[in-house]
């Protein structure tokens, strides 16, 4: 929902540092689970649609730099290349921001297309580490771009909810 579209009986809270931060720890937390077969490939990086929810609406709080130390924070959490997801999430972060005006200007079906572009970008930055490291792309792994994005729509209407504060017409 754009900031067009509100109701004028609907006020978007402030929000906390606090907030942003369980937000992107639970986030951290989910693409910590345990995944297996099929759901391995499937899985959506939870990481980086909270982060790109904060970095399109609150760019002044969720910036290139934090997206970074994100990133290597989900480089332990994963246990995979040192940087790999910072270099990646830095790109997302970097989207997020410039782009935070256009996106924030369409509803939500209509963000979902330029989401799945950032999206789409950082995975083929991930996807280029993993080539120059092992020698192959895994092409398997876009599929989670395409889950991504469609945990767009759920996450932007979750955090809005939880932002908006109701206001008696009387």
């Amino acid at each position: 929902m754009s900031n067009q579209d509100q109701k004028p009986s609907e006020i978007l809270r402030p929000v906390s540092k606090l907030f942003i931060a369980v937000s992107v720890l639970g986030a951290l937390f989910l693409n910590g689970l345990p995944w297996e077969g099929i759901w391995l490939t499937l899985r959506p990086d939870f990481v980086a649609v909270v982060m790109l929810y904060w970095c399109t609406h609150k760019p002044q709080r969720l910036g290139i730099g934090l997206a970074w130390a994100i990133g290597i924070l989900s480089d332990v959490n994963d246990a995979s290349l040192f940087g790999q997801h910072a270099l990646s999430y830095t790109v997302l972060a970097f989207g997020g921001v410039v782009l935070s005006r256009r996106i924030r200007m369409f509803d939500l079906r209509e963000q979902t297309t330029q989401v799945f572009l950032i999206l789409l970008l950082t995975y083929a930055v991930y996807a280029i580490v993993h080539w120059q490291v092992n020698g192959q792309v895994a092409w398997s792994y876009f599929l989670g771009c395409l889950t991504s994005t469609l945990l767009w729509i759920p996450t932007s209407s979750l955090f809005q909810s939880m932002r908006q504060m109701r206001v008696d017409r009387e």
